[in-house]
């Protein structure tokens, strides 16, 4: 029953555990003994063959285990303080001046430098930059405070 479990599988390991299964259920049904329709031999051999069978079929059902590799960081973290992050930022950002939050957008959002978010927005260079610094001024004040100045 071994050899045969293990051709079947081709992992003698594999084939131990199948051959433990398949006498455990001939313990499980006694009646197999005194049925007078067969072999025990030959109902323990189709049993293993539905073990082996039943093991490929659920391997099947399932997508193929990746082994965790404990040097590689996770695809993904817990995203939920991003989100939060996220929403307490976006509304933050609807409670500035217009005037901030444009220059914000050109220069964060579109990764602009401060001549090209002046010539977008159509102000001076100096304007770009004090409206920056006020704007993340105020920005910081609501993120922390929760209120504006």
């Amino acid at each position: 029953m071994q050899m045969y479990a293990t051709r079947l599988l081709g992992d003698p390991v594999a084939a131990e555990d199948v051959v433990q299964e398949a006498l455990i259920r001939l313990w499980r049904h006694p009646e197999v003994l005194d049925n007078g329709r067969g072999s025990v031999r030959g109902w323990l051999l189709t049993v293993i063959r539905n073990i082996v069978i039943d093991g490929a079929r659920a391997r099947g059902a399932r997508p193929a285990e990746v082994p965790e590799d404990p040097t590689a960081p996770p695809v993904q973290r817990d995203h939920a303080d991003a989100v939060a992050t996220s929403v307490t930022v976006h509304e933050a950002l609807g409670r500035l001046s217009p005037e901030h939050r444009a220059v914000l957008e050109q220069i964060h959002l579109h990764g602009r430098n401060l001549d090209e978010a002046a010539r977008a927005l159509g102000v001076p260079k100096g304007t770009v930059k004090s409206r920056t610094f006020y704007a993340i001024r105020a920005l910081r004040e609501l993120m922390t405070t929760g209120r504006r100045s």
